[in-house]
């Protein structure tokens, strides 16, 4: 990816060019020292003179009021603020009209930006005054006053808190009162700008020591960047958060989220003061000290899948490229592309009006349909649908056209969902929740509402990343999730009636990916890339899932790598220096998926044997299970050692009766409170009070015998069994009550165990006869 730079041959300012806004993808505002404010047409070429401006106003900053209020979209943006160095900001129409200019500081007005529903204007000044305004101008508060000058302030993503500059200080004040403030020491020299981007929650800041940095919330630093010639006079985070901009003298830099650049542009410009992103994120414009207005747009963007590379050549042009025959098509566009997505055999592109679906079969003749709004802001694919997200809603399309579903939740902003809080499946649609991130919405994709109860998934630290598996049918889909820990959680979406039982599989989890055709999980853990060849393990066996990971030393892909995509048997990373690393995957455990799903048990056999690779016999063996193949576990159970299970496996099979394997199936799992109520189903009483026993789960195996009046003697014999050979006297009191009245005796007791088993085993000779007859 690169910056396509623009500059006119002329200067169109006479002076210092200060700020600029867009208010279309195709048409931007600027302001200079000479008191002009321009306005420039892209798609003509042509520069018209808004208004002369009176001779005291010197402009600062300039930021057009937010189309989009709380995901409704508003009508054009008509009106801007535009903030001066005599100590004024002025309410500016589209057709230049100052509609109101209101005294806020002593001295200039340095910085003004609206909130991001347009409710609240915040003003930094000289002073060292940060005040907040309602949108038609009136003081609501003065949120901070110090010794210095603010040079810059920012609005969190949910505009509750205010960022904001004090010399080599950052500060994050909430807009409660009672509530902390967070201030660090960011830079070495004075910061002159700052950023938070609404859809990744990360902090830019630029300053005077010429270095520009990355922050989180928390203000932690993620990036610092290396030392340039001249101070960072501006940075600007694109729309969508992947990409940010950076000006200094004579310098325009493009860098990825994570800090390193993809391109340096070296334009006469003088200082870049301001950087302005159009709303689509695909161009942007600089504020040029020497008068210039600099236009850039990116290019040479590339998505791969498999055997093919796609490259952003032009504006609308774009070409395949397929690297096992060396053919290349190219794919015109009427619009401007403004974001594409390559995964599942498709090729999704949308365009400032439309949405086009390529098919790897065939790229001369795309699906086409209109969009309702062109500002999309993510795509997400799956083998059967993709998912558009723009400012108005979250949309899931099939390959065909047809819009399936559009799922809503309360109080849900469209425009700052990103790929790390959403996820697509064939079946399921997961979206994490912004106001309260421990929550995630699951959603039926066909019908587009909520799953089972319609309670959504809640997990008791925030969540960073989430991601649904993509493979097998909906009833076992699962979703794994990242928290603030950095700890891996597997949970099931589809609940069936019970609590969703959060079981952590990974800790210091810096990323993951799903496979896109098997339930393998990837990921780069503590140093070490991992890849979990069976998840599910921990619902089957929680012994086994260790045994089924297989891991490498991660120390190649860098201190904070990120899996783009794990397709076959090839896991892309990219490291933080921006490289793309590739690492190849056994082949096996895919296969055997495979061969499980389409229950070819002695295929599977077969290539556990041929293998000789212990992970795979231990993923065999949770699969075995998980489908209640008995015979097939049993053997893979005594390849990897596990002779006491293989032994209860044995149990199992000489069990009489088909709900005392299933109970003891579920036991075998750890699903206690499953297996007791099979077998109350199923009226073996007896047999769910022994599960207790052999549990030592006391007071639960009274509860029963008392409850369904039998075999309390059988307990309390067990019991004082118990007691005595760990020479403990009785101290319960219900057991105390009840054995007062109730005499032991073993002979009568082993007879009516024998009775149970006896009427177990004749139930079960009559249920088998029954077809026959």
């Amino acid at each position: 990816m690169r910056l396509k730079t623009s500059l006119l041959k002329d200067r169109t300012h006479r002076e210092l060019v200060s700020c600029v806004g867009w208010t279309t993808a195709d048409e931007l505002y600027s302001c200079s020292e000479d008191h002009q404010i321009l306005r420039w047409n892209l798609l003509n070429g042509e520069t018209s003179v808004v208004v002369n401006m009176q001779d005291d106003i010197y402009p600062t900053d300039l930021h057009w009021f937010p189309k989009t209020s709380s995901g409704k979209k508003q009508a054009l943006a008509e009106i801007f603020v535009l903030t001066s160095t005599d100590g004024k900001f002025h309410l500016v129409s589209k057709t230049g009209r100052i509609e109101k200019s209101v005294e806020a500081h002593r001295g200039a007005v340095l910085a003004g930006h609206w909130n991001y529903d347009g409710t609240a204007l915040i003003t930094a000044g000289e002073d060292g005054q940060i005040k907040i305004w309602s949108k038609s101008g009136m003081l609501r508060s003065t949120l901070a006053q110090q010794g210095s000058p603010v040079y810059s302030v920012a609005w969190a993503p949910d505009s509750d808190r205010v960022l904001y500059t004090s010399g080599k200080q950052l500060i994050i004040k909430p807009l409660q009162p009672s509530s902390k403030v967070l201030q660090w020491k960011a830079h070495d020299g004075v910061i002159l700008k700052v950023d938070w981007n609404s859809v990744n929650d990360l902090i830019l800041s630029g300053a005077e020591d010429c270095r520009f940095k990355v922050w989180d919330s928390y203000g932690r630093l993620l990036y610092v960047s290396s030392s340039h010639d001249y101070p960072i006079t501006s940075v600007s985070w694109a729309p969508d958060g992947e990409v940010f901009a950076v000006g200094s003298f004579n310098t325009l830099r493009l860098c990825d989220k994570t800090g390193w650049s993809y391109a340096l542009e070296k334009p006469n410009t003088g200082s870049v003061f301001a950087v302005a992103w159009s709303a689509d994120g695909t161009q942007l414009a600089g504020a040029c000290g020497n008068g210039h207005v600099i236009f850039a747009h990116l290019v040479e963007q590339r998505w791969e899948w498999k055997n093919f590379q796609i490259t952003l050549i032009k504006k609308r042009t774009m070409q395949v490229r397929n690297v096992l025959n060396d053919a290349v098509d190219v794919l015109e566009f009427r619009d401007r592309v403004i974001k594409a997505s390559f995964a599942h055999s498709h090729l999704v592109v949308t365009t400032s009006l439309q949405c086009y679906i390529y098919s790897v079969k065939n790229w001369n003749t795309p699906l086409i349909f209109d969009l309702k709004e062109g500002t999309v802001s993510l795509i997400l694919q799956a083998d059967r649908h993709f998912l558009l997200v723009d400012g108005g809603g979250v949309y899931v399309f099939s390959y065909e056209g047809r819009l399936v579903s559009s799922p809503k939740f309360p109080g849900m902003r469209a425009d700052i969902l990103n790929a790390q809080s959403v996820s697509l499946s064939n079946d399921t649609l997961a979206l994490r929740d912004k106001t309260d991130e421990k929550v995630i919405f699951l959603f039926d994709v066909q019908t587009g509402k909520a799953l089972g109860d319609g309670k959504p998934l809640t997990h008791k630290l925030e969540v960073v990343e989430i991601a649904l598996d993509q493979s097998g049918p909906a009833s076992d889909r699962k979703i794994a999730l990242v928290d603030k820990n950095r700890d891996l959680y597997l949970t099931s979406v589809r609940r069936l009636g019970r609590e969703h039982s959060i079981i952590k599989i990974g800790t210091m989890v810096q990323t993951m990916a799903w496979n896109d055709a098997a339930n393998l999980l990837s990921g780069v853990q503590d140093g070490q890339f991992t890849v979990w060849c069976y998840p599910s393990a921990v619902f089957v066996d929680k012994d086994l899932l260790p045994k089924t990971l297989t891991t490498k030393d991660g120390s190649e892909f860098s201190s904070t790598p990120h899996i783009l995509s794990y397709v076959g048997t090839q896991v892309t990373v990219r490291r933080a220096d921006g490289s793309l690393m590739h690492s190849c995957v056994s082949p096996y455990p895919a296969i055997l998926h495979e061969y499980a799903s389409t229950a070819r048990w002695e295929d599977a056999l077969r290539l556990c044997r041929f293998a000789k690779d212990q992970t795979l016999w231990a993923c065999l063996a949770g699969m075995a299970m998980g489908s209640r193949e008995l015979a097939m576990a049993e053997v893979a159970y005594a390849a990897i050692g596990e002779v006491d299970k293989v032994q209860y496996i044995n149990s199992i099979k000489e069990l009489p009766s088909k709900e005392s394997s299933l109970a003891h199936m579920l036991l075998f799992s750890g699903h206690v409170q499953e297996a007791e109520a099979t077998l109350l189903q199923a009226g073996l009483v007896y047999q769910a009070i022994q599960v207790h026993i052999n549990l030592y789960n006391w007071d639960r195996a009274l509860e029963l015998a008392v409850k369904h009046k039998t075999h309390v003697d059988t307990v309390l014999a067990y019991r004082q069994k118990f007691l005595q050979d760990f020479g403990k006297k009785e101290s319960n009191k219900r057991f105390l009550q009840y054995s007062e009245g109730v005499e032991v005796d073993w002979e009568k007791i082993q007879a009516k165990i024998e009775m149970e088993l006896g009427k177990e085993r004749e139930r079960c000779l009559v249920s088998n006869m029954k077809p026959d007859a």
